[in-house]
């Protein structure tokens, strides 16, 4: 169990900053702090993608001139990865901008406090 878990570890502490970032979205009615943890559930995936792609003892998969009996890296995992950084990078540039447009109309980040803003009419 425990040799398994180990092999495994990095499928854990993928989940286990997941939870922290989904944790961190729900408990938390600060819009940035939503935000960060949006950002910490992005890199959990991040880490869950880069991990199942990495191979012991394997390299990177670059032209050198040696051929058979290398063992090579997956390099999808790592590129669909680099496409996901620009995409969460965009998306919380996007939500802050949104952020501080809500702030100078509201003059609050607490998502309760909007809430009720709004539902007064405000």
């Amino acid at each position: 169990m425990i040799e398994a878990l180990w092999l495994n570890l990095h499928y854990a502490v993928a989940v286990t900053v997941f939870l922290i970032g989904f944790h961190t979205m729900l408990t938390h009615s600060n819009l940035i702090k939503k935000i960060m943890g949006m950002n910490i559930m992005e890199t959990a995936v991040f880490l869950l993608f880069i991990s199942s792609g990495y191979t012991q003892g394997a390299r990177a998969p670059i032209i050198s001139g040696e051929g058979q009996g290398v063992l090579w890296v997956n390099p999808v995992p790592s590129a669909l990865i680099l496409t996901g950084i620009v995409i969460a990078v965009s998306t919380t540039a996007f939500a802050l901008s949104l952020i501080v447009s809500l702030y100078g109309k509201y003059e609050t980040l607490d998502a309760d406090k909007l809430s009720r803003a709004r539902m007064m009419g405000k």
